[in-house]
Formats: structure tokens, C-alpha cells, sequence
């Protein structure tokens, strides 16, 4: 490194390791700084500008924390929902899932909200999407298992608006999280192989492919993550359709506690080709 790096190394760095970035300036540019007009209009038009960066960059940090729990619990809440094994804890398990997600809505969702008041939201958007989306998995897991259907957007949107604020749900969020949910509805019909209720296969693949066919008809989504969540719908839906395969050729031959093992040993990898399975 050079010596001139050396000094420019640093002048960028504070105690601790921390960057700091401090001003490269001669002589000249030194006598400019000590002789600012502190009340020129210009200079507190700059300082202005500054306050409304830092409040905004706050702003954001602060949401993107309420993110991270609102995204911690909903895997909690998904975790939970996969739970059920049998009729007589179904109740118990959707019963509590449904309380939790109302607690979201009532702190974090509500919090978040307070963030936005009087901001535009889409400015924040990126800041809690990955936690919205996530939330919206939870939420429509938790209907197609009480209800057997997805909830309409508009009724997601009314349990995140309060009195005089509210957190808006973006439709193309909500979209991203549908197809989050056909990887759970995967793993719930793979599941219920090893369980032996085949009927239950049969409707979540059903399930998913009407999600899957609602996806490819969205010619331009205008939205780079869509085309990827459109992806792993395809993978989860293959999967499903050969469970569902292997179950309607080979399921009265196989004991149903097997069916699991047998569908995980034939499992197809390249899902490339839609409509066509090579071994």
C-alpha cells in the first residue's frame, strides 16, 4: 500500500475499527470551511437536508428491526401450523395460530403503522417486505388449513389498519407471498404420505396447481422476484404431482405408512420441462 493510501486509510477510519468519514482538504479548502456563513440560506438549506436524511434512514432501521420479529414469529407460526397430526389437536394448534397472528397485528403490525403516518410507503417498502411476505404465508397457511381457500387481499389488509394509520399491503406483496405458501402446502402433502391421508394430498396439489396456473396468467408482473417465486412454484407443484402419481399407481400395492419413502426415493430433481419427468 501506498503512503498516500496509508493517509487516506486513515482519515476513513475511527476507534474501534469503525469507518469515518472525514473531509480530504488542503489549506485552502480549510480557510473555505472555518469561513461558512452558518446562516447563509444556502448552508441551512444543506443542514435541513441533512436532518431529513438522518430522521429517514432512522425511520427505516427502526422498521426494518420490526421486520425481523414480525418475519421471526410467522416462521414460529408456520412452524406451529405443521404441527398438526391428528383431528383431535387440529382446534387447539389453528385456535392458538390465529391468536398469534392477532398479536402481530396489534403491536408490530401497529408500531410499523405509526412508523408510516403521514410518510409514503412505498419509500419504506423494501424495509419490512421480506417480514410482510412472510406474515402473508402465515396467514394464508392458516386459512387454506381452517378454511381450505386463500383469504382475499383486501380482508389481509383490514387486520393491519388502525384508527389513524395503517400498513399498506402492496397486492404484488401479497402475490410473493402466495407462492411462499405452495412450498408449505408441499411439505403438507408429502406429510400427510407418511400420515396416510391421501385425500389430503390429492386437495393440496389440486390447491396449488389453481395458484400455479393464477401465476402464469400474470403476463408482466413487473416485479424482479416473481419470476423466481414462479420458479419454486413450478419445483413444488412437480413434486406434488408425482406424489400424487405414485400414490394413484402404486398406493394400494404400498402400505400407507410407506408411501412417504417411496414417493422421497423417486423423487424428480429436473423440473426443467414442465410435463415431462426424467429419471
Amino acid at each position: 500500500m501506498s503512503h498516500r493510501d496509508g493517509q487516506s486509510g486513515r482519515g476513513r477510519r475511527g476507534g474501534g475499527g469503525q469507518r469515518q468519514w472525514r473531509p480530504n482538504v488542503g489549506e485552502r479548502g480549510k480557510q473555505v470551511i472555518e469561513g461558512l456563513d452558518e446562516n447563509s440560506p444556502v448552508i441551512q438549506s444543506f443542514r435541513k437536508f441533512a436532518l431529513e436524511l438522518d430522521t429517514k434512514h432512522d425511520r427505516y432501521e427502526r422498521i426494518v428491526k420490526h421486520s425481523r420479529d414480525i418475519t421471526i414469529e410467522s416462521k414460529r407460526i408456520i412452524f406451529l401450523l405443521h404441527s398438526i397430526d391428528s383431528e383431535s389437536k387440529r382446534e387447539t394448534v389453528l385456535t392458538e395460530a390465529q391468536n398469534r397472528i392477532n398479536q402481530l397485528n396489534s403491536t408490530i403490525f401497529k408500531e410499523i403503522a405509526i412508523e408510516l403516518k403521514g410518510q409514503d410507503s412505498y419509500q419504506y417498502l423494501r424495509s419490512f417486505s421480506a417480514g410482510l411476505q412472510e406474515y402473508i404465508e402465515a396467514v394464508t397457511f392458516l386459512f387454506y388449513l381452517r378454511d381450505g381457500k386463500l383469504p382475499h387481499w383486501d380482508e389481509i389488509q383490514q387486520n393491519i389498519v388502525y384508527d389513524e394509520e395503517k400498513v399498506h399491503l402492496d397486492p404484488v406483496e401479497y402475490f410473493l407471498g402466495v407462492g411462499d405458501l405452495t412450498g408449505e402446502l408441499m411439505r403438507c402433502c408429502i406429510q400427510s404420505l407418511g400420515t396416510g391421508s391421501t385425500k389430503s394430498c390429492y386437495e393440496a396439489c389440486s390447491f396449488v396447481r389453481d395458484i400455479y396456473i393464477g401465476f402464469i396468467s400474470v403476463s408482466s408482473p413487473g416485479h424482479r422476484e416473481f419470476s423466481r417465486k414462479l420458479f419454486v412454484l413450478r419445483q413444488s407443484l412437480s413434486k406434488m404431482e408425482m406424489a400424487c402419481y405414485t400414490l394413484a399407481v402404486r398406493g394400494n400395492e404400498i402400505p400407507k405408512h410407506m408411501l412417504a419413502d417411496v414417493f422421497s426415493s423417486s423423487e424428480v430433481h429436473d423440473a426443467h420441462d414442465e410435463g415431462f419427468c426424467v429419471d
